[in-house]
């Protein structure tokens, strides 16, 4: 792969990606969605808003110009939440060489489409090798090169080796996976379970139900993702049980921390107020809401999860709710 690589956005991840790769010796151009936000970011040369403190390596390159991003690259790193996913590639659309490889870090599902990222970018940029890196990776840690995994998921294998190659570093191992389907599902999924979390550690009602939720929630992220086409041991590896637990368990987590706050008693919008950057469990609940629906698939914690966000039912109620539901022998089905 060539020597310099596109990121567009310049969020948390987005900023991580364009750290690790410019440590590893590749040109890096990190592109923004907002001229002004990319001249504070080269003003101050580090993310004061998500890495404050971490400066960004003189090979890193900030830019907002749309027509010249994709000059001499060989591969884009897309950081763009799911949510501005289908605007941002639009806006680019005009200037994406054919063929130019993407690597996907978002993790959410559309809300209009239920479409996975990959499949948006398809959608708007047509065919052309494409991959999605995901796993238990907390930003503030990866900038500081403590020991991590990562899955890179593709249907062209090959690809998906050259990407690994690409990212893998002696603290940062990357695993290969040819389930795209489940390893973004898994990545989607588990932001609407750690915001459950996050409300039991709000409420401090316990390990042991944290515990039960972990485990719970694992078994309606498989079962969903399984009706959808997903592998059943992608949901056991690094994508779907690894990143559940450390998005659940962290207190750095966007999504753990949101539900946390609503725990405590805060309102939705409060939280989401008082959150930088974007809370992608509360969208992508909506969608798995409704992909639920469509296949069929049980998901009472998804379900409760809804119900608090978006009906204003009660959390004491919500949990009581699961906690009476019909007895019935455990299995993973």
């Amino acid at each position: 792969m060539s020597e310099k690589i596109t990121i567009l956005g310049d969020g948390a991840m987005g900023t991580v990606c364009a750290i690790l790769l410019a440590r590893k010796g590749y040109e890096v151009v990190l592109w923004g969605y907002k001229a002004e936000q990319v001249e504070e970011l080269e003003r101050n040369r580090e993310n004061r808003r998500f890495l404050p403190g971490v400066k960004l390596p003189a090979a890193v390159r900030l830019t907002a110009d749309d027509a010249t991003c994709f000059a001499d690259t060989g591969l884009v790193i897309s950081a763009v939440p799911c949510k501005f996913l289908r605007d941002v590639w639009g806006r680019l659309l005009e200037y994406v060489p054919k063929g130019l490889p993407i690597v996907s870090v978002a993790k959410g599902i559309e809300n209009e489409t239920l479409l996975r990222p990959t499949q948006v970018i398809q959608v708007v940029t047509g065919s052309r090798p494409l991959a999605a890196l995901s796993g238990p990776n907390i930003a503030e840690e990866l900038v500081q090169a403590l020991p991590a995994t990562s899955t890179v998921a593709s249907e062209d294998s090959s690809f998906a080796r050259g990407v690994q190659k690409v990212f893998s570093t002696n603290w940062f191992r990357i695993y290969t996976n040819t389930d795209l389907v489940g390893v973004e599902l898994a990545g989607a999924m588990k932001n609407v379970i750690a915001i459950a979390a996050g409300i039991i550690d709000g409420m401090q009602i316990g390990d042991n139900a944290k515990a039960a939720l972990l485990t719970r929630g694992l078994v309606e992220i498989s079962r969903l993702g399984v009706a959808m086409g997903a592998q059943q041991e992608t949901f056991a590896g690094l994508s779907g049980m690894g990143d559940l637990i450390t998005t659940c368990i962290s207190p750095k987590g966007r999504n753990r921390t949101f539900g946390q706050m609503i725990g405590q008693g805060q309102t939705v919008q409060e939280a989401l107020d008082a959150i930088p950057g974007e809370v992608e469990g509360v969208n992508t609940c909506r969608s798995v809401v409704k992909l639920a629906e469509q296949h069929k698939a049980e998901m009472p914690i998804t379900q409760a999860v809804y119900q608090v966000l978006f009906e204003e039912k009660p959390v004491q109620q919500a949990i009581g709710e699961l906690m009476t539901r019909e007895l019935k022998a455990e299995n993973v089905e």
